[in-house]
């Protein structure tokens, strides 16, 4: 009930995923740099986005973006 013994595989393949029974020492801070990388870089892209945004025919009833939108955060100060 464990699929047999590891057998000997060949050293010259490379693999993205790290081979053949690959569990690195340092999963745990690789994982945590790599959600860190991906939050900075979800974090530019929406703050990049939400100073760009402009509509250009008013919504009817509030939407989320309001919140965060440039636009409507200088209105909101100017009333």
């Amino acid at each position: 009930m464990g699929g047999g013994a590891r057998y000997p595989y060949p050293k010259h393949v490379w693999s993205p995923s790290g081979g053949w029974w690959s569990r690195p020492a340092n999963w745990r801070a690789n994982t945590v740099v790599t959600f860190a990388g991906m939050f900075a870089i979800a974090y530019g892209v929406w703050s990049v986005s939400a100073d760009r945004e402009v509509r250009h025919i008013q919504p009817d009833r509030p939407i989320p973006s309001m919140m965060w939108a440039k636009q409507y955060k200088n209105q909101s100060q100017e009333s």
